[in-house]
């Protein structure tokens, strides 16, 4: 069974298609790059995933159930969409040890998330004190939480110096080698290329191109590729 399975999916604003027939699969073991222009649709696509809009056609299933229908949704799926949201004073452990409660997670977890995004030195500091990139590691930290088998995130590189991008990847390719599965939102494409098994490229709410990087990146770079296919909605399909 696939561990995310998009089909048919459609979301309208209105008489506006954010997201117009888009289909997507993410297969456990598999990282897949979601890459696409500003206003493309790929953040749309992830909330409607995550259950934070609902489709106005088509569905979006993780592990083969809607998110609202998920038992326990922190142990299947962690999620990072926005790392600015955090309350700025709060510590970093007090942000997790809330998140853990309300999900009704053991609290030692805390301590392990904050070991694997190397946040444990800043655990105890107001949120307010922390780079961009500790946030976005704060808020990886809570995507791990309930040691899910699935991970969506929305530009997790944001604000992340060259030693913490270089740390992202490899954490995320562990996690797929491991057997989980991530859908990985970012038009960072360089890191998509050295990351992601799978693309899919949309443009204007729907899917322009999608399959294996490497048949992809074939005869071009990933950059002349993706510039190439979103240059112009011709192709759109």
């Amino acid at each position: 069974m696939p561990a995310i399975q998009i089909t048919g999916l459609r979301k309208s604003y209105g008489a506006f298609d954010a997201v117009h027939d888009v289909d997507l699969t993410v297969e456990p073991g598999r990282v897949v790059g979601l890459l696409g222009p500003n206003g493309a649709g790929k953040t749309t696509t992830l909330h409607v995933l995550l259950g934070l809009a609902a489709p106005t056609a088509g569905e979006a299933l993780v592990q083969g159930r809607r998110h609202h229908d998920l038992d326990q949704p922190a142990r299947t799926v962690g999620a990072l969409l926005d790392a600015g949201g955090l309350h700025p004073g709060r510590t970093g452990r007090d942000h997790l040890r809330i998140l853990a409660l309300a999900a009704g997670l053991p609290a030692h977890r805390v301590d392990d998330v904050l070991e694997i995004v190397s946040m444990t030195p800043a655990a105890d500091r107001r949120v307010r004190t922390y780079s961009l990139g500790m946030r976005q590691r704060l808020g990886l930290a809570a995507a791990l939480l309930g040691d899910p088998a699935v991970l969506v995130l929305d530009e997790p590189a944001n604000g992340l110096d060259p030693a913490g991008m270089r740390w992202l990847r490899e954490m995320l390719r562990s996690f797929a080698d491991g057997g989980g599965a991530v859908l990985l939102a970012s038009h960072v494409l360089a890191e998509v290329t050295q990351v992601a098994d799978d693309v899919v490229v949309v443009g204007q709410g729907r899917v322009i191109t999608a399959g294996p990087l490497d048949e992809l990146v074939r005869d071009a770079s990933l950059e002349d590729v993706y510039l190439d296919l979103t240059a112009t909605t011709a192709g759109v399909r």
